[in-house]
């Protein structure tokens, strides 16, 4: 099956029904003026590139988690890393961090792929065309897969809803407010104001 986000863009007649792995990597590859994912029931996810603003807002978030990064290991990646997950999704966060301890065990193979990792912390911006839903469900997919703890965020309506590695989902309403790493990213702050519709 084929999710489109975008309107008479591609052929679904010379679509395979399931692309392998490998086949889905080249139709990225082939296709880079999109944002492509994959869900855990293998439906392809087609997104066109974000806003101005929402440029902007995954800027500042990537931005922040990078900072913080340099300064107590791990790495930090931008929204066009794509990580494979063990359900077979292949997603990718706006911003995103993985500890050394992750690092660690993953094979030098992966890193010309969309490598199977899971980041521990991820960040969702949403945009203009997002639908709050499908955002909710990759939320909860990454958690089910192991990221410890993610963040999404919503400019519009200035809500954050917080995901934790037990299950637990915490909802913040206003931008008046420092989001924190806990014990994930100790140390790690960010300020909503640098997202708050000008």
């Amino acid at each position: 099956m084929l999710v489109l986000e975008i309107e008479n863009r591609f052929d679904l007649k010379s679509f395979p029904s399931h692309m392998t792995d490998e086949e889905f990597f080249q139709f990225c590859m082939d296709n880079q003026e999109v944002r492509i994912e994959r869900d855990k029931d293998r439906n392809i996810i087609i997104m066109p590139p974000v806003t101005f603003d929402s440029g902007n807002y995954e800027g500042e978030a990537f931005v922040e988690v990078k900072i913080w990064c340099r300064k107590n290991g791990g790495k930090a990646l931008s929204p066009s890393a794509g990580f494979t997950m063990p359900t077979g999704a292949v997603r990718s966060p706006d911003a995103s961090w993985i500890s050394p301890e992750r690092l660690a065990k993953m094979p030098e193979s992966e890193r010309s792929k969309f490598a199977a990792i899971v980041p521990d912390f991820v960040i969702e911006v949403r945009s203009k065309t997002d639908r709050i839903k499908m955002l909710k469900e990759k939320m909860l997919e990454w958690i089910e897969n192991g990221v410890r703890l993610g963040w999404l965020i919503d400019p519009k309506t200035e809500t954050t809803y917080i995901y934790r590695e037990n299950g637990g989902i915490e909802i913040l309403e206003g931008f008046d407010r420092i989001l924190t790493g806990e014990d994930v990213m100790p140390g790690f702050e960010f300020d909503l104001k640098l997202l708050k519709i000008e």
